[in-house]
């Protein structure tokens, strides 16, 4: 892998935003509002408790900040990949000495970088206006926080393999696939409150694990190592399965001449 490649990518998607104002509001509006609704509940919920703030209460801010860490990190990858797509600049890659991987890793740095500008601004607004601390998790936020990072690159290449195999009518599913899962991730309730079929699911994807648990570290319980260990043993799962599915797709792609379908419309 070419580092010099991945840098190149890299300085291409930060020129997308740092000379385009409309796309930095983007990045921030969307989490902004969403907090603000559920932040407006919590006021709520805390007026109508008498002042005495209920636990379900930091689960809804909690679930919104762990919540856009994985959607920003999907983001990521996919927005990157149908970047070159609305400006039929695959073929181009592709044609080019660019390597899978690195098209890949730079996607997913950038992705890190969208996540921390867009997350950075839900902590501080968080704490400031609906006083959530989100550092009270303390040093239990670096594996919530990286297993929530690999399952949203999971769903960016499951993204932007779909787009690839089915053209640009499936350009939603950039924006879809994540809200697809939400229900049966328990972003906002405990698992046990969905039906049995949801349960199974849920347990199935490795996110779901990441908000119970967080939930419980709100809750001053011990940190539950069998939930993270079952979080990441999912996510090499999942991530291997996607990865294989997205190189299928690609190799298959330029056999198959895919790239110039969906870049041609």
């Amino acid at each position: 892998m070419s580092l010099h490649v991945v840098y190149a990518f890299l300085l291409r998607y930060l020129f997308l935003y740092t000379r385009n104002w409309i796309r930095i509001i983007e990045l921030i509006f969307w989490p902004l509002m969403e907090l603000l609704v559920w932040g407006s509940l919590t006021v709520f919920l805390n007026g109508k408790a008498g002042g005495q703030v209920p636990q379900f209460v930091t689960y809804l801010i909690g679930g919104v900040i762990f919540w856009d860490i994985l959607f920003r990190a999907q983001q990521g990858v996919a927005i990157s990949f149908l970047e070159d797509v609305w400006t039929k600049n695959l073929n181009n890659i592709f044609v080019a000495p660019v390597r899978p991987l690195e098209y890949l890793t730079a996607g997913i740095l950038f992705g890190i970088l969208r996540t921390t500008v867009a997350v950075s601004v839900l902590i501080v607004l968080a704490a400031m206006n609906f006083n959530f601390n989100v550092f009270t998790m303390k040093w239990a936020l670096v594996p919530y926080f990286g297993s929530l990072l690999l399952f949203g690159w999971t769903l960016g290449m499951l993204s932007s393999a779909l787009i690839l195999r089915f053209g640009q009518a499936a350009e939603a599913l950039a924006w879809a696939i994540p809200f697809l899962i939400q229900p049966a991730a328990c972003v906002f309730y405990p698992l046990n409150s969905l039906p049995e079929w949801g349960q199974m699911i849920g347990r199935c994807l490795p996110c779901t694990y990441i908000f119970e648990g967080m939930r419980a570290t709100l809750d001053h319980q011990p940190f539950n190592w069998g939930q993270l260990g079952m979080s990441l043993a999912l996510n090499l799962v999942w991530m291997a399965a996607a990865a294989g599915i997205y190189a299928w797709v690609l190799e298959s792609g330029r056999r198959r001449g895919l790239l110039t379908r969906v870049t041609s419309h």
